[in-house]
């Protein structure tokens, strides 16, 4: 069983769930209803947003990294697009509106408990809106590149180191 699955009962019947070798995995299996429990991965969404040679990032209200800086992002609700995410994510995080212009990188790993399995990172350039740190950052700069601050996360520092 890995640290991420928590099922205990059924999602279809309520049941209690036992864990047996299932497709290469010991999963969630229903007694009951023969239900198998696959453990979908956490996504989320990131922008890099640059101004000539300097960098937009928020710094982090809640832990882990409470106190440090890192890119406007996160999680990918159930059927959105990751695009509109990460637009979304900065809009909330920044008060600066978007324009997502490509991926840049997909960065796999999960560094907490509660974080991410994947993080798409995209590039994209502000077209509106006005800087005002909200949500779960208390702050907003832009940083020269070659002068930032403690940086949260092993994928924002393989952004941007």
């Amino acid at each position: 069983m890995s640290k991420i699955d928590h099922v205990k009962f059924c999602p279809r019947c309520g049941t209690g769930v036992e864990y047996l070798e299932k497709f290469g995995a010991i999963r969630p299996v229903c007694p009951n209803c023969r239900f198998i429990h696959f453990q979908d991965p956490k996504v989320a969404a990131a922008v890099l947003v640059k101004d000539g040679s300097r960098v937009l990032l928020v710094r982090r209200v809640n832990e882990p990294f409470r106190g440090m800086w890192t890119l406007p992002a996160g999680f990918v609700n159930g059927s959105e697009d990751p695009a509109e995410a990460a637009a979304r994510e900065c809009l909330e995080e920044t008060g600066l509106i978007v324009r997502v212009s490509h991926v840049h990188d997909v960065i796999a790993g999960r560094e907490h408990e509660r974080g991410a399995d994947f993080i798409i990172v995209y590039i994209a350039e502000v077209i509106g809106g006005e800087m005002a740190p909200a949500d779960d950052a208390d702050a907003v700069e832009w940083f020269e590149q070659d002068h930032l601050p403690s940086l949260a996360f092993k994928a924002t520092k393989k952004v941007l180191l």
